[in-house]
């Protein structure tokens, strides 16, 4: 099981290696579901309820052990409109893992899944691991989207499924814990019928990502 070793935000000095791989992670959803204060709460462990919607992308840097390897995760909160779809979808190559996330008091954020889902599919990497998080379960009595559904969307495209809260800290570490294990046990798996995947873990830089654009707080 993947643990938790330290955290920070911004680029890491390019003299810190320190790590057997790095993993690139994605939090994607539609606007307002709490992408920003879910990564917060993983990496800082604190919560904040009045964030502003992300403009562009921002990132946090996060190591854990997994397999008993260090691994640097570059997680990476996506803004959720539809005018920064073509800029975050860019972000998308070469990240190995994504926490696709809804809002049980949305709809419209629970039918947008299926949407996300393909662009997944159409522009990251085929090994891609996914986590399906039903966000805001503290607001059981504003859900609108049962917990039956999710667990049923989940099974029909593949992916596990948490149902969460930043606010109170439920499965937040819990999530990101599985989809670094899926991914270790996905690079392992890699790594029997291809070595060369060796090579490309460690050496993935933030280089290989388009530049870091605006933040306006986030969400």
């Amino acid at each position: 099981m993947a643990s938790v070793t330290d955290s920070k935000a911004g680029v890491k000095d390019a003299s810190d290696q320190n790590f057997d791989c790095m993993f690139k992670l994605l939090i994607i959803s539609n606007s307002s579901i709490g992408k920003t204060s879910f990564l917060f709460r993983y990496a800082d462990d604190t919560f904040t309820p009045a964030f502003v919607s992300t403009v562009g992308i921002d990132f946090k840097v996060n190591t854990v052990y997994s397999h008993e390897k260090r691994v640097e995760l570059q997680i990476w909160d996506t803004a959720g409109q539809e005018r920064y779809r073509t800029i975050t979808t860019a972000y998308y190559r070469g990240a190995m893992g994504f926490i696709l996330m809804y809002d049980i008091t949305s709809e419209d954020s629970f039918n947008a899944i299926q949407d996300w889902a393909t662009q997944i599919k159409t522009y990251s990497w085929d090994n891609a691991q996914v986590i399906l998080v039903g966000h805001k379960c503290d607001m059981e009595e504003e859900r609108v989207v049962p917990a039956e559904k999710g667990w049923l969307l989940a099974e029909q495209l593949g992916f596990d499924f948490f149902k969460a809260s930043a606010k109170e800290n439920i499965s937040v570490r819990q999530a990101f814990e599985r989809l670094v294990d899926a991914i270790s046990d996905k690079m392992s798996d890699s790594l029997d019928t291809d070595p060369s995947m060796l090579g490309t873990s460690k050496n993935t830089h933030l280089s290989d990502t388009p530049p870091l654009l605006q933040r306006n707080c986030s969400c």
